[in-house]
């Protein structure tokens, strides 16, 4: 058997694993999911514990198939934003993680309204509760005893990748590439270190916050399973990034959408782009000191629009019965949703609208409610890659795009259409994985360049567009600028 990178892709709903060959093609993967804990409305948390134990699961399962021996390196993608706090001493969680997509941040945001074009110009990111130091400048003004603890050292902070490394390595290593330091709101973009200005704006310990390093690079050794005691973790990088390592395409001007709970649509640019208003700017990766920037923007409700739309339809299987009513028509009638439920994310940043169905009629049935979520997927995607557009000055002649929704070929149809631009889906399933994974292999020497991975064998399914879809679209901007009076009267 070859040498293998054991990969791992912490999301949102579920912990995959992935080896991966030093041929970078995928051998085995393995799953186990996750669940989402709402204490409050607009709250959402994750327990630290159980995603740790679904890393476990995924990785003797992994071990089962292959043995411990073959594998050379551990590589991590993870769900962004998500912000943990933990007990130094013995890594314990000090409270739930706070998800990306919670908005208890949103007092937060208010207090530092004045402070949104420094945090812009020096991070890159809106000020939004999106940004993880909103979650844990929420968390530490609500407890004095963890600020204190904070203060002296005691208590780590960080995103998920921070999370597992500091479990895999016993403790070793408390670490984030920049990647996931780039979607915290604390890190200069420019000198690719915490700043010292909005570490204080937020009130957070630098002293608390981990060290470092690039997603390419070695971030410390596994003590915690003794039959990968010594194994490198060679590669640490945001879920959303790695899709874009995944692509395999890495000139300025490449555009990838990943579709999951939530999107990331994120353009290469040829070095650190101008700030802009509708548009993050992000470190897409970083190697041998070297910091790679795109455009990002986040969509914060797709996938979860369609399975709130068939809990709200009560049925069964919420997401899987919802696309099949959607397929069951050919249009969705002239209905709209926009799933603004915790406000609209890029290229808006209106954390003030709700979500709205507009557009019924006497005729409109669920099939047509149903139909409207999977189209809000593809219409928010567009609203996104136009704004790209815009800000990047160039032409994007063609979307890569990954993640579960895009197993949806009529989906991929209609986004092809709506954009007028091919669309070309990848046929990997676990592109975060792989994309991790391909970073790792050149810490490990195994390549040796973007040029090498670049040069991978790369499987896709191209949709050509086949029909405008202006008179939709235009619809769709109609919905949203509803969407946008009703939360500004709210």
């Amino acid at each position: 058997m070859s040498d293998l990178i054991l990969a791992i892709d912490q999301g949102t709903t579920n912990t995959k694993a992935l080896l991966v060959g030093n041929d970078g093609q995928p051998v085995f993967r393995a799953s186990a999911p996750l669940t989402l804990l709402t204490p409050q409305p607009g709250m959402v948390e994750q327990d630290p514990e159980a995603l740790w134990q679904s890393v476990l699961t995924v990785i003797r399962e992994c071990i089962a198939h292959s043995g411990a021996v073959g594998i050379k390196g551990i590589a991590i993608s993870n769900q962004r934003e998500t912000a943990v706090t933990w007990y130094r001493a013995d890594a314990s969680p000090a409270a739930n993680a706070i998800s990306w997509q919670c908005r208890r941040g949103e007092a937060i945001c208010r207090q530092l309204a004045t402070q949104t074009d420094l945090i812009r110009e020096r991070t890159g990111l809106p000020l939004d509760p999106l940004v993880s130091a909103t979650k844990w400048s929420w968390l530490l003004q609500q407890n004095p005893a963890l600020r204190a603890r904070a203060e002296r050292g005691e208590l780590c902070l960080g995103n998920v990748d921070s999370w597992l490394v500091y479990k895999l390595t016993g403790g070793a290593a408390h670490v984030t590439d920049h990647t996931n330091a780039s979607r915290t709101a604390l890190l200069d973009l420019e000198t690719l270190q915490w700043d010292r200005d909005l570490l204080d704006l937020f009130a957070i310990p630098q002293v608390a916050m981990p060290q470092l390093a690039c997603s390419s690079s070695l971030l410390g050794e596994v003590s915690a399973i003794p039959e990968l005691a010594g194994v490198p973790i060679v590669s640490a990088i945001g879920d959303s990034h790695a899709a874009m390592v995944g692509h395999g395409s890495y000139t300025p001007g490449t555009i990838k959408a990943t579709y999951g709970t939530g999107s990331s649509l994120m353009t290469l640019t040829p070095g650190l782009p101008a700030p802009t208003q509708s548009l993050a700017r992000t470190i897409a990766w970083s190697h041998n000191g070297t910091a790679h920037f795109a455009l990002e923007g986040n969509i914060t409700m797709t996938g979860s629009a369609v399975q709130w739309v068939g809990e709200f339809l009560n049925l069964g299987d919420p997401t899987r019965d919802a696309v099949a009513l959607a397929e069951s028509v050919s249009d969705a009638a002239g209905v709209y949703f926009v799933p603004a439920m915790v406000g609209l994310g890029a290229p808006y940043w209106d954390s003030a609208a709700r979500g709205t169905l507009t557009g019924l009629s006497h005729t409109s049935r669920r099939e047509h409610m149903a139909r409207a979520a999977v189209d809000a997927i593809a219409y928010q995607v567009a609203d996104v890659f136009h704004a790209m557009r815009d800000a990047a000055g160039v032409d994007l002649p063609a979307l890569h795009t990954d993640g579960g929704a895009t197993r949806n070929s009529a989906l991929m149809q209609f986004q092809a259409d709506l954009l007028h631009v091919p669309v070309h889906r990848s046929s990997c399933e676990d592109l975060s994985a792989l994309g991790a994974a391909w970073l790792g292999g050149l810490t490990l020497g195994w390549w040796h360049s973007m040029a090498d991975l670049a040069s991978l064998p790369q499987e896709s399914t191209t949709f050509l567009p086949t029909t405008q879809r202006t008179s939709h679209y235009e619809g769709w901007k109609l919905a949203v600028r509803q969407t946008r009076l009703k939360g500004d009267l709210a």
